[in-house]
């Protein structure tokens, strides 16, 4: 494993291919109230790059760039949090998206397990650490167990994804889990708009 850290924004001319694992960290999972603090990518070769917004400044044109090209998908755990911090903070909306907990749910119907953790554990083997889940991700400088988990959540998206598709084309859920994943950015900006706890499309 290889990680980098950078601060505000990536370098100019990173190539992370047509695919491409994103994940957020955040000083708490209110939209209302915190702000992003790291950016985790990872193009699935073992190597992990960390944007790290030590204060809220967001002048981040690269990575705004990356994020916002609809040439390459981004594979998110649980989208719909990370696309509304996106959205809110870069100002950039992601599309297309892949979201590995929507493709769980709809294709490992024998559990109620689609956490990251349980995901790694069960289809690929690994055993991830979410020790660091609860930190301060705000800091100045972000310690090495820091570094560490949040590498560890998106180095192993694209393999999970492989393995998620592969089951929803088994069970004729791929064009169901493709529609969820087109909604998802639109999902995200109800989130942010003041329905974050209303289904939108429920009689009552």
């Amino acid at each position: 494993m290889s990680v980098t850290v950078h601060s505000f924004d990536i370098p100019e001319g990173l190539d992370f291919g047509n695919s491409l694992a994103v994940d957020t960290e955040t000083l708490g999972l209110n939209l209302n109230r915190d702000r992003l603090c790291v950016v985790q990518l990872s193009s699935g070769d073992g190597t992990a790059h960390l944007v790290h917004f030590p204060e809220p400044r967001y002048d981040a044109p690269n990575l705004k760039k990356l994020l916002g090209d609809p040439g390459v998908t981004k594979i998110f755990h649980f989208a719909r949090f990370d696309l509304a911090v996106l959205r809110r903070d870069l100002g950039v909306t992601c599309r297309p998206v892949y979201c590995t907990k929507v493709a769980s749910k709809l294709v490992r119907t024998f559990t109620d397990r689609h956490g990251l953790r349980d995901l790694c554990r069960d289809i690929l083997g690994v055993e991830i650490s979410k020790q660091q889940q609860s930190s301060d991700w705000g800091a100045a400088e972000l310690n090495d167990a820091q570094v560490a988990y949040a590498a560890s959540d998106v180095l192993h998206l694209h393999a999970l994804r492989e393995h998620l598709d592969a089951m929803l084309r088994r069970d004729d859920r791929a064009a169901l889990a493709q529609a969820c994943f087109d909604f998802l950015p639109w999902r995200a900006e109800l989130d942010l708009a003041g329905w974050p706890d209303v289904d939108v499309f429920a009689h009552a």
